[in-house]
């Protein structure tokens, strides 16, 4: 059994991907001390993302692709997820923002049992974060906001950088309808409300300048969806919903 799948989402990304996987697999085995593989999970490209992949699985023995039909980050991580037969799951975006000396204080906490997610906070003390003002200003105010509007108890909802123990994935995955930038948060919302634990790390990030999420689109997206947890999420899931992740 493999201990760790990391899932690279990608959206048109033949020119990064490349340069991504071969990081990883050149970085990975110094750094993370289990058995890993890396799933890369083209949702729609349009571009030659999905041959880039294929050619990536023929060059590295660790390295699998999956192709989805559909576009959206959140719509990739849920189905690469729920079939996925390693102990932990994990993602990260294709920019590897975020260190990756992290991962190993990532999954850890998982693979222990004292909690049940993990994830990568620019926001916790400790974290060293290199992002301009605008997109700082963002980011705590979404945060603020879910506290507000969620009684949230997490820092960093956006951050690239998470993993789950697959217990848990397969009690929380049927439960998220978002399939897009909102999916990680609904999962940490209905996480929290599940009663699991969550572990944050705090992270050193430095901002890709060459982003291509709309800022505008995406934050319409968020604020719908809070609207449609704050009507339709109970405050805490009941059993017959979610079995409890035992400890």
């Amino acid at each position: 059994m493999t201990t760790l799948d990391v899932v690279i989402p990608v959206y048109n990304e033949e020119r990064d991907l490349p340069r991504c996987v071969d990081r990883l697999v050149t970085e990975l085995p110094a750094l993370f001390p289990h058995s890993f593989r890396i799933t890369v999970a083209d949702n729609a490209s349009t571009d030659r993302t999905w041959e880039v992949a294929q050619d990536l699985t023929r060059e590295h023995d660790r390295v699998r692709a999956v192709h989805l039909p559909r576009k959206g980050r959140g719509g990739a991580l849920k189905e690469v997820w729920s079939v996925s037969d390693a102990e932990v799951l994990a993602y990260m975006d294709v920019d590897l923002s975020t260190d990756l000396r992290a991962l190993a204080p990532l999954v850890a906490p998982l693979l222990s049992g004292h909690s049940d997610l993990a994830i990568g906070s620019r926001l916790a003390h400790g974290a060293r974060v290199v992002r301009g003002l605008k997109r700082e200003v963002i980011s705590r105010c979404y945060n603020v906001l879910l506290h507000a509007t969620l009684a949230t108890h997490f820092t960093d909802a956006q951050c690239g950088f998470k993993a789950i123990h697959t217990r848990a994935a397969h009690r929380l995955l049927p439960l998220v309808e978002d399939t897009a930038w909102f999916f990680d948060t609904e999962l940490l919302v209905l996480a929290e409300r599940a009663g699991l634990r969550i572990h944050e790390v705090p992270v050193d990030w430095v901002d890709d300048p060459d982003s291509r999420v709309d800022i505008v689109s995406t934050a319409l997206a968020d604020l719908r969806g809070i609207a449609r947890m704050r009507r339709r999420t109970p405050r805490a899931l009941p059993a017959a919903e979610l079995e409890r992740v035992p400890a």
